[in-house]
């Protein structure tokens, strides 16, 4: 296989093979402790139907691959997707290793080593996740929220960045715009030696604060506009930033998704938000971009060029 090539639930696949990408969405998250203890709405065999026909039309709508961050502290289950992504062989599924937390670093690690967590981490990303059968992540994630750099959530940063010189493997870092923390992670990163071009800093889009965007952005990084469907700032007002940000000629720093899930356990299911799905891009945003002047080639580097580039920073 010539050129960059990037691992997928499916296996390797060529970069320019990953066509039109949805780059941070979920398939499920799940707490599975919870879950077991508490929850009478889990049903494998029907949420991964429910799945499988929601992500048959990402497909129908022309996309082509699904970048997923579900991690630990996310319900991570690479096995589960696999069996999922086998009824749906025309979309990429590319999945990530990790650790999510807002704020302690999981018991499993507590008292374990810095080395540990990194192996765990650069394992998945040579060599297989576990219970599947040879599949390997392709980036990193972590997250850093409201309350910022807590030591926990620190060191999970900084073992990431270990795990990404060890590998090149490129980055994604939950953010909390309302703070402006991607300005204190973007040190940690700096001070790590993790360049900017292999980071996306998610949910920069729940800013509309384009001074910000674009000093993030002018560092190099890319900026996750990655939750359209939630509310605070509502659909609207995400697109307007979008608008904006690609009259200022910064197309090339970000990417739209909507960083939902076919299934998520943290709310009821009967009030989930009506626009909170995979297809609200494409039908309820893209057209509002055209119409307010966002040309096709700055869409296609948004949805297309952006996405592989990322990832591609690491050419496995």
């Amino acid at each position: 296989m010539g050129g960059p090539v990037i691992e997928t639930v499916r296996g390797r696949v060529a970069a320019e093979e990953l066509g039109r990408a949805l780059p941070h969405e979920h398939i499920f998250v799940l707490t599975p402790d919870s879950q077991a203890n508490w929850s009478d709405e889990w049903d494998e065999a029907a949420r991964c139907s429910e799945a499988i026909a929601q992500l048959r039309q990402v497909v129908a709508a022309g996309y082509r691959t699904i970048i997923d961050p579900t991690v630990d502290g996310l319900g991570r289950n690479v096995a589960r997707v696999a069996r999922v992504n086998a009824d749906v062989p025309e979309l990429n599924i590319v999945v990530a290793t990790g650790i999510y937390t807002w704020s302690q670093v999981p018991n499993f690690f507590a008292y374990r080593s810095d080395q540990t967590m990194i192996e765990c981490f650069v394992r998945d990303l040579t060599e297989e996740i576990r219970g599947t059968d040879g599949i390997k992540a392709a980036f990193l994630k972590c997250a850093v929220d409201e309350a910022g750099l807590l030591p926990g959530v620190e060191r999970v940063l900084r073992n990431i960045c270990a795990a990404h010189r060890a590998t090149d493997a490129p980055v994604m870092v939950h953010t909390h715009p309302a703070t402006q923390n991607a300005i204190q992670i973007a040190k940690v990163l700096a001070a790590e030696e993790v360049a900017a071009s292999s980071v996306v800093l998610a949910h920069s889009g729940d800013s509309t604060d384009t001074g910000y965007l674009t000093s993030l952005a002018d560092e190099g990084f890319f900026l996750g506009m990655d939750r359209f469907g939630l509310p605070g700032p509502d659909t609207v007002e995400r697109t307007r930033t979008v608008i904006t940000m690609c009259e200022l000629g910064y197309a090339g720093s970000m990417m739209l998704s909507h960083d939902t899930a076919s299934y998520i356990d943290w709310i009821d299911q009967p009030v989930r938000l009506a626009d909170w799905h995979y297809l609200h891009i494409e039908t309820g945003v893209l057209p509002e971009l055209r119409r307010s002047g966002v040309s096709d080639e700055q869409i296609d580097q948004m949805q297309v060029e952006n996405p592989r580039r990322w990832l591609v920073s690491r050419d496995v």
